[in-house]
């Protein structure tokens, strides 16, 4: 009897693989990625963000919008 392999497949949040630390709100191109077309924010399950860093995000959005460099929703 063959035993199954079990595929461990480690994904990790994009941010906790480069190493990024703080979520920049000057970078546009990257918030934009974690924006949907009508620039509503991508969930956690969706963007694959751990909860520290999709929080982080928020504030980053939040302070882009403030500052008019992202539009609201």
């Amino acid at each position: 009897m063959a035993k199954k392999k079990k595929i461990r497949r480690t994904t990790r949040c994009r941010f906790c693989r480069e190493g990024i630390d703080k979520v920049d709100y000057k970078d546009l191109d990257m918030l934009r990625k974690l924006l949907s077309r009508e620039s509503r924010m991508f969930s956690r399950k969706r963007s694959g963000n751990c909860s520290r860093h999709q929080r982080m995000v928020k504030q980053a959005i939040k302070q882009a919008r403030y500052m008019s460099l992202l539009p609201y929703v």
